[in-house]
């Protein structure tokens, strides 16, 4: 097993991965991931427009998932992009690929700059009837690009969601666009540990709600994207560079051996 992976779980087994491997422009594999699209804010006020497009999502020909934020000119993001000055992507599993429990892991080179916000994370398949927060939510990586060298880990749920989530983070000492890390979250019942590399910053069990619902026993499905700007953000500014892209080398979940 790699070294990437926590040493408490060297004795797990590989269930799933998605490796990326393909010809270069070509889609991420269509009986996995899809994408949402749209430029409506996302409940954030983000500032991007979500397109289905390869130009903002598509492997690199080198093993990597290339999620791609630009800039257009002004007249195509009138025209095209519902007046939003960037675009970019976001692809989910939703209704395709679901997971219960596992070390859930991804190999990941950041895009950087002020206003631009990476995720990797997940969400409950409930919630087209628990809504959100009630399906849960279990953040596996976010960065916030004024805070280059910091990853964030975070849970949400019914009365601990958005400012109020339950939230860590860890200083890798350089920043993280300088190269590709591992990030990873141990879901087990009952417990979630979030890592990056082999460093544990962050443990969640009900015992840390006080009370609140604990909503992560269940299936969940997989999300990775860019947003630019939003509340939990800032704006770009000139110092922002664009086009650039989030470099996914791989997508492992890692399970118990039998």
């Amino acid at each position: 097993m790699s070294g990437q992976v926590p040493a408490e779980f060297a004795a797990w087994r590989l269930a799933w991965a998605d490796e990326f491997n393909g010809p270069a422009g070509s889609l991420a594999d269509p009986a996995t991931w899809r994408p949402e699209t749209g430029g409506h804010g996302w409940g954030n006020s983000e500032l991007q427009c979500y397109t289905g497009e390869t130009a903002n999502a598509a492997l690199d020909g080198a093993g990597n998932l290339a999620i791609t934020v630009a800039r257009p000119d002004l007249r195509l993001a009138a025209a095209r992009y519902g007046g939003c000055n960037y675009t970019s992507a976001r692809l989910i599993t939703k209704d395709l690929k679901s997971f219960r429990y596992g070390l859930v892991q991804a190999r990941i080179k950041l895009p950087a700059g002020r206003g631009i916000w990476p995720a990797f994370w997940m969400l409950g398949t409930d919630i087209g009837t628990a809504g959100w927060p009630g399906c849960g939510e279990i953040d596996i990586m976010e960065n916030f690009g004024t805070s280059p060298a910091l990853v964030h880990g975070t849970a949400h749920g019914p009365g601990y969601s958005g400012d109020g989530g339950i939230t860590a983070s860890l200083d890798v000492g350089t920043p993280l666009a300088a190269d590709f890390h591992v990030y990873s979250v141990c879901w087990e019942p009952g417990k979630i540990r979030w890592y990056a590399g082999q460093t544990l910053y962050h443990t969640l069990t009900p015992a840390g709600l006080h009370g609140r619902p604990w909503v992560f026993d269940h299936d969940f499905y997989l999300l990775i994207n860019v947003a630019v700007g939003g509340r939990l953000s800032q704006h770009p500014d000139r110092s922002t560079a664009f086009p650039q892209a989030m470099l996914i080398d791989y997508i492992r979940l890692y399970t118990p051996a039998e």
